[in-house]
């Protein structure tokens, strides 16, 4: 029989509190409920809650500040089960903490459909679950964008109002994907002191041993990275506890690379991948029963661990209790609460709609990435929430503007963040920074490297944040430096992603329009394709109303009838209008559709979208790929667009090469048409 272990280290708060505590039998609660929740799913990963149980127990019952009764409450400690997959772990913690979402009930239908325990955990679904995480090394690396917030934030509101940390646990898994070197990298080069890492270092993954594909040395990796890191047996509570507390005294984030058995418990398959992701059997639970000395019946836990996994809530209550005390006398309560909120100034649409009307009168002709810059620029000065960045293309995205500090090691007062070239990274990162709250952050890159962003931007979507990512160079017309770099497919792709706002605005007009639409929606993400090309402003009338708010609108009338209905979004819109031109001369009277945002306009009633496309003959006009396009010219419709990839020229060669342009429009039109 494994032998139970008591310590009593002084907690968090300086005191000696949960004396005696059998740590193990709290572990041993986790284990438990874990295995029977995934042996009644006949689904699901055992091995990991088995394993990290003594972790786990060890960093809620003496550091974890949380308070289930108020799970979003500022200052709380964060969280973040990386490996996702090991769910149950954190389920089984919820229900003995107390979370009011999470009944014994919820552990017995675990995986089930219309249960909140899924078989990854879901922010927005379960309460206290601070992000979605599942593909591996996502949880990791949006907890750096959470440790930076916390950095952040403290830098405007101090020690007694933000100083909380930030936990994972992670496994081999999120250390192998790609996107962890790219977070550690910027982690440790910001020196983000209150970010621990515990990883579950037990030697498995699916295929079997890690030998099998790694041989590297993750604590000289992270040191290499700028970080701290240890190493502690995870089967013993002490060595943990003393490994947190001196990670907590760090000026580096740290890694503690918890030496585990997987399935930790489990008589004949503990430490092997046969309990990484299926049931054990009930011959196997009997004899972990036996081994751990747990002779309780399924999803039965005594009534002494509930009360220690209590007190543990306990603790983080009265240390709520207190904080909100403090919030209650600082003098900068009403700009802390405004911040966490996310709350736009009363003003703030105002000072937008009088630069719209400048923009209508001036009607510049620049591209849409500068016309982002310059109404970046009044909506820096307008709001502190805007929390800017790039991945290393900062002056191609045209994302900073005018009195923005950068952040960088040991000064987080800045408003700018240097992603490096980390495109991945930086999406993950906005996610934790959005999700902690206190910010609205926007990133830019080529829009091509949307590819490399795609699974954080995903995220972004199915957790419903507010994060802008800033795209520019969004077509062929970036020009020279070819196909590797001009996108073709990927509106296809971001339009396909449920709950992405995906703008393509056709002037500075729009382009205002749409950030002013990106910052008001607070559980969608929004895209902005911007272009490299300059483009003429044709709302040179100005409305109050945000035309680009239909996601389409009649951009041009016709004179006397509807014969065609010509379509464009971005760069192409232009084109629209010269292709009117032309096909007015030979007696053709078009209406110009600008499409800035199908999502928008898909939400708009029939009616409308009836109004907008009219009954004549439809062509699109965009330098992409067709797909999604035939829903909105139809079955007799034609198509002007990228049928292949690019190729390196400047852009007007290539827009002459591929055919996108006013002649061929008129061409498509004439071939729907007699013209004369």
């Amino acid at each position: 029989m494994l032998t139970s272990q008591t310590q009593t280290t002084p907690d968090a708060l300086g005191q000696t509190s949960l004396t005696d505590l059998p740590l193990h039998d709290m572990a041993n609660a986790l284990r438990a409920l874990s295995m029977d929740a995934v042996e009644k799913a006949k689904s699901g990963h055992p091995g990991m809650p088995m394993g990290m149980a003594d972790v786990a127990t060890a960093l809620f019952s003496r550091f974890m500040m949380i308070d289930p009764s108020r799970p979003d409450w500022p200052d709380r400690d964060r969280f973040i089960l990386s490996a996702g997959h090991g769910s149950m772990l954190l389920y089984a913690m919820h229900h003995l903490l107390g979370y009011a979402d999470m009944p014994i009930e919820q552990i017995r239908s675990f995986r089930q459909l219309g249960a909140i325990t899924a078989g990854h955990p879901e922010h927005g679904h379960t309460l206290g679950v601070e992000t979605t995480t599942g593909p591996l090394g996502q949880g990791l690396t949006t907890a750096v964008g959470m440790a930076l917030a916390e950095r952040m934030m403290n830098a405007r509101f101090g020690d007694d109002l933000v100083g909380h940390y930030t936990y994972v646990i992670a496994g081999d898994g999120c250390l192998m994907e790609g996107i962890s070197q790219e977070a550690i990298d910027l982690a440790g080069h910001l020196k983000l002191s209150k970010l621990i890492v515990l990883w579950d270092d037990n030697g498995i993954s699916i295929d079997g041993r890690t030998t099998l594909s790694t041989s590297t040395d993750q604590i000289a990796r992270f040191r290499a990275a700028g970080w701290d890191a240890l190493s502690v047996d995870g089967h013993a509570p002490h060595a943990v506890i003393d490994a947190i507390a001196e990670a907590r005294e760090s000026e580096r984030p740290v890694l503690i690379a918890c030496r585990t058995t997987i399935g930790f418990g489990a008589p004949t398959k503990a430490g092997t991948e046969a309990v990484h992701g299926a049931p054990l059997g009930a011959a196997e639970i009997e004899g972990a029963r036996a081994r751990l000395g747990w002779n309780h019946p399924p999803f039965e836990v005594p009534e002494a661990v509930r009360a220690a996994w209590a007190s543990v809530a306990a603790r983080g209550r009265a240390a709520r209790e207190a904080w909100e005390a403090r919030l209650a006398a600082a003098p900068q309560r009403r700009a802390f609460e405004v911040a966490i909120d996310g709350e736009l100034p009363a003003d703030f649409d105002e000072k937008l709609v009088a630069y719209k009307k400048e923009l209508s009168d001036t009607a510049p002709s620049v591209a849409s990435r500068k016309a982002s810059e310059m109404v970046l620029g009044v909506v820096n000065a307008a709001t502190d929430l805007t929390l800017g960045g790039s991945a290393d293309l900062t002056h191609s995205n045209l994302t900073h503007t005018k009195g923005l500090v950068s952040v960088s090691p040991g000064n987080y007062a800045g408003r700018y963040l240097h992603y490096g070239i980390r495109e991945h990274a930086m999406a993950a990162v906005m996610n934790g920074l959005a999700l902690h709250r206190g910010f609205i952050p926007y990133g830019g890159t080529f829009m091509v490297f949307s590819d490399y962003a795609r699974g954080a931007m995903r995220l972004s979507a199915l957790m419903g944040q507010r994060v802008v990512y800033v795209l520019t160079h969004d077509s062929i017309g970036l020009g020279e430096d070819g196909p590797t770099h001009q996108p073709v497919e990927h509106l296809a792709m971001l339009r396909a992603t449920p709950n992405l706002n995906v703008f393509r605005p056709g002037d500075a007009v729009e382009t205002l329009e749409a950030w002013q639409l990106a910052l008001h929606a607070e559980g969608t993400p929004s895209v902005l394709a911007l272009s490299r090309q300059n483009l003429p402003t044709f709302r040179t009338e100005h409305r109050e109303e945000n035309l680009t708010g239909y996601g389409a609108y009649v951009a041009k009338k016709p004179k006397r009838r509807r014969d065609v209905t010509l379509l464009a979004t971005g760069s192409e819109v232009e084109i629209a209008f010269k292709a009117a031109e032309l096909l007015e001369a030979r007696g053709v009277d078009a209406a110009i559709v600008s499409m800035p945002c199908w999502e928008l306009f898909e939400k708009q009633s029939p009616d409308y979208r009836r109004a907008v496309l009219g009954t004549a003959p439809r062509v699109g006009i965009e330098a992409a790929a067709r797909l999604g396009w035939d829903r909105w010219i139809g079955e007799r419709g034609r198509f002007v667009g990228m049928t292949g990839f690019g190729a390196s020229a400047p852009a007007p060669a290539l827009y002459e090469q591929f055919n996108i342009t006013p002649e061929a429009v008129v061409d498509a039109t004439c071939e729907l048409l007699t013209c004369a």
